[in-house]
């Protein structure tokens, strides 16, 4: 069985990549980038990669791990949730959303700037190979992708009607330090979820597959292997 690995907003592979050496995986990657819907990002990740797989999804990529088990649940063998969240959209949340989408056509730069420091645990901001690595790969996303994952997410069903007909075994990890999908949010998911397992991870943020991929990797592992997957 093959396992798919989806990147979260303005991501790419890189997110997975060193999580997937460290579990001996090829790194499959869902292409996010051409939809402006969740749904459609689950569909053509369904379309693009056939028969049954297990799915690990980051952030933006865990509600669309979510809502290709909604569309496929045959073929969805199992799923873990990273730094995810399930509710549909906050109040206020559009207009900040907004101004970061307008901060990105002028300069993405400036936009990572603003955007990456608080997705990471405090002690990694002075991190600067890790920084930028994710700026230079904020950059190669672009406006346009930026702009279309924004309208998804604005658009994003509730999640919380899906769990809890999900019956594929869950893994729901996060950094103890994600300010943005905290271990709170994760834990409300679990208890919508008929078979689920809750990881919070030490020293790391929202990024954690890149923050901290042995210990990310090492959790993955230890319950795939409970699976006997």
């Amino acid at each position: 069985m093959r396992t798919l690995f989806l990147p979260g907003l303005l991501s790419d592979g890189r997110v997975w990549q060193e999580v997937a050496d460290r579990l001996n995986l090829p790194l499959l990657v869902a292409d996010l980038t051409r939809d402006d819907t969740i749904g459609g990002m689950a569909a053509r990740a369904l379309a693009d990669f056939d028969g049954p797989i297990s799915v690990i999804g980051h952030s933006m990529g865990g509600r669309v791990a979510i809502e290709m088990a909604r569309l496929q649940p045959g073929r969805v063998a199992s799923l873990v949730l990273a730094n995810t969240g399930h509710t549909a959209i906050k109040p206020g949340e559009e207009e900040k959303r907004g101004r970061l989408v307008d901060l990105g056509q002028r300069d993405m730069r400036e936009l990572a700037e603003v955007w990456l420091p608080p997705m990471l645990a405090p002690d990694r901001i002075a991190d600067l190979s890790l920084v930028d690595d994710l700026t230079q790969m904020v950059i190669k996303a672009g406006p346009e992708v930026h702009e279309r994952q924004i309208r998804a997410l604005l658009s994003r069903p509730d999640a919380g009607t899906t769990l809890p007909g999900i019956t594929c075994p869950v893994l729901l990890m996060t950094g103890a330090q994600d300010g943005w999908s905290p271990e709170a949010q994760h834990r409300e998911m679990a208890a919508m979820t008929s078979d689920s397992t809750v990881e919070i991870i030490n020293d790391a943020g929202h990024f954690l597959p890149i923050e901290q991929p042995d210990r990310t990797a090492g959790t993955i592992q230890k319950w795939r292997s409970g699976l006997g997957d």
